[in-house]
């Protein structure tokens, strides 16, 4: 056969064939249900892998295993310290409310003046800041300056709305202390600034792994402080600690002023000396940290 006339003859035939699919099984395996029912179906297996990888990352961490009885702890030695002196001190009961709300705002002052500062200085780890900050002219004391500054700014807003809303809520005035709230407001804040530089310091050292010990710490020293009941009242060994506190004198001359109308100076100037010593001691830390983290080379894994 020519050439040509085997090209027509094929060009000819059909492009699929008229019994397309012979000799291919039109079987389809299908699925059953039992099989989907399993997929779906919870699985012991998985969840006990889970929760055994978290239980290897709660054991790596000391901080966390801390916290497992950390805070029912201190809420649990709090409460029983207030129960005892509210029982035993019936004579108050009828100022215990002034004497609570009192408590409650002041101690918000050394909390949010803490965290002002290592709150916001944990926010330059996480943003991986700290290194570019650190080859600037920036000096390390400016930048404790300026934490300090916007720690006062965070502290009163927080704290001035807060005693904005007590007045209609409860007919709370705090501003019925008078001129010793303004002593009272400088060594806590005073205070919240020697905290937070401490644990600022202790972050920059260890790593974010002790990042936790900025909401911890604080609350560590509230059954000491006497925030809503007197120094008398904790157990004898445990008073020379509390005294050597500044808001211990702070929430003692705060009771003095509610219960006996009366502005104890001794308190005041007692709280602004021990102040003074442990603000400059946080100060001499935090250096002594960014020195380290500086000549060790840290501060480019700081947020790590």
């Amino acid at each position: 056969m020519h050439r040509c006339q085997r090209c027509a003859a094929r060009t000819d035939s059909p492009l699929r064939p008229q019994r397309h699919g012979r000799g291919v099984s039109r079987y389809r395996p299908r699925h059953s249900k039992r099989r989907g029912d399993r997929v779906n179906s919870l699985s012991a297996q998985r969840i006990g892998a889970l929760a055994l990888r978290y239980l290897y990352l709660l054991r790596r961490s000391w901080i966390r295993i801390v916290e497992l009885a950390y805070w029912p702890t201190v809420q649990m030695i709090l409460w029983g310290f207030i129960t005892r002196y509210l029982s035993g001190h019936s004579d108050v009961l009828g100022q215990a409310a002034g004497l609570l709300l009192s408590g409650v705002l002041l101690w918000d002052i050394l909390f949010r003046s803490q965290l002002g500062v290592s709150v916001v200085f944990f926010e330059e780890l996480h943003a991986r800041n700290l290194a570019q900050l650190f080859v600037s002219p920036l000096r390390p004391i400016e930048l404790i300056l300026a934490l300090m500054s916007i720690s006062l700014i965070r502290t009163l807003v927080g704290v001035g709305v807060a005693v904005a809303l007590a007045l209609p809520f409860y007919g709370f005035n705090l501003f019925a202390l008078g001129p010793p709230l303004a002593g009272f407001f400088l060594n806590l804040l005073l205070m919240g600034w020697a905290i937070g530089l401490l644990v600022a310091a202790l972050v920059l050292r260890h790593g974010m792994g002790a990042e936790s010990i900025a909401w911890a710490a604080i609350f560590a020293l509230a059954p000491l402080c006497g925030i809503y009941y007197p120094i008398a009242t904790l157990p004898g060994w445990l008073q020379p600690l509390a005294w050597i506190l500044p808001a211990s004198h702070v929430f003692e001359g705060m009771r003095a002023v509610l219960l006996d109308h009366t502005f104890r100076l001794d308190y005041f100037l007692y709280a602004l000396l021990l102040n003074t010593g442990y603000l400059g001691l946080a100060i001499s830390v935090f250096l002594a940290a960014v020195r380290h983290a500086r000549e060790h080379g840290s501060l480019l894994q700081s947020g790590e």
